[in-house]
């Protein structure tokens, strides 16, 4: 099969071309600027490659009911000249070809459980830490949906001690996820980008105790058999053993699984894929709209 797949960013959108084995072939990004200067940039990357179909993992919220007249649509999104856009029809309209739509951390999540670090799975949770905080489900092998989709990154926590910053920077929640972890949010609380922080700052000890929260609540609410973290700050390798030795004090040995007790090292791992989980979870998507 030649597949198409759109990462849709609240930053940048990124266009490829590949195969259902999650091969990629081409790939080039663009700006996400409004959808009248976007769109076309988009639209004209997939024309005339000859792809049989596209798959599409955007920022949100979307409505992802098959059977709703917005299918497809961003809905309530902060990025205002997105609101209620119909991104799914747009492509239909332009390319005419099926058109398969997801949560981007869904899209990354599928990729992972199919080719990543979840291969062979058929349960994992996947978060992007980076200019947001996204968590998208595969549970029994199957993406989870329900209402609208799950929005894990505006999970309420509680603030650590030596937080400055206690309330968060989420505009819609005290204390929820996205609004205490994200890079916006690292940068807000110390007064500096992320990227320039060294790596014994305290600054990551406050952010590995928020993500330990993170993986608790999941390993609580889903069980799922592995949870990959990926996105920007996940780039700062150091958090991955300040978060599994916290995530185990807090559970406290209550979940008494080995893959929590003695194997954490490889339950709570980066991303097989890298940074073309999306990309190829995408691809994912194509495949299952061909179908």
């Amino acid at each position: 099969m030649r597949l198409g797949a759109l990462e849709a960013g609240g930053t940048k959108m990124v266009c490829a071309i590949g195969d259902e084995l999650g091969n990629l072939y081409e790939r080039e990004s663009f700006p996400t600027l409004t959808p009248d200067e976007t769109m076309p940039n988009l639209i004209h990357f997939f024309e005339g490659k000859d792809i049989e179909a596209l798959g599409i993992g955007s920022f949100g919220p979307l409505s992802l009911d098959p059977k709703a007249e917005d299918y497809g649509n961003i809905t309530t999104t902060p990025k205002l000249p997105w609101r209620d856009y119909p991104l799914r029809k747009a492509f239909v309209d332009a390319l005419h070809i099926p058109v398969g739509i997801d949560t981007d951390v869904n899209a990354a999540a599928l990729g992972e459980a199919t080719y990543g670090a979840g291969k062979g799975l058929d349960s994992l949770v996947y978060y992007t830490i980076g200019t947001g905080v996204g968590g998208g489900a595969l549970v029994d092998g199957h993406l989870v949906h329900g209402l609208l989709h799950p929005e894990m990154g505006h999970m309420l926590l509680r603030p650590v001690a030596n937080d400055p910053t206690p309330h968060g920077f989420c505009p819609y929640h005290d204390g929820c996820l996205e609004g205490m972890a994200n890079g916006p949010a690292i940068e807000k609380r110390w007064g500096v980008s992320a990227k320039l922080l060294p790596v014994d700052h305290v600054a990551w000890d406050v952010e590995a105790e928020y993500l330990a929260q993170m993986c608790v609540n999941t390993i609580v609410m889903l069980s799922p058999k592995r949870i990959v973290l990926g996105g920007g700050v996940m780039h700062q390798t150091q958090l991955f053993a300040k978060v599994r030795k916290l995530t185990q004090e807090l559970l406290n040995g209550y979940v008494a699984h080995e893959s929590l007790l003695n194997n954490i090292d490889d339950y709570i791992v980066p991303p097989g894929l890298g940074d073309n989980a999306g990309a190829v979870g995408s691809l994912l998507l194509a495949k299952q709209a061909l179908q």
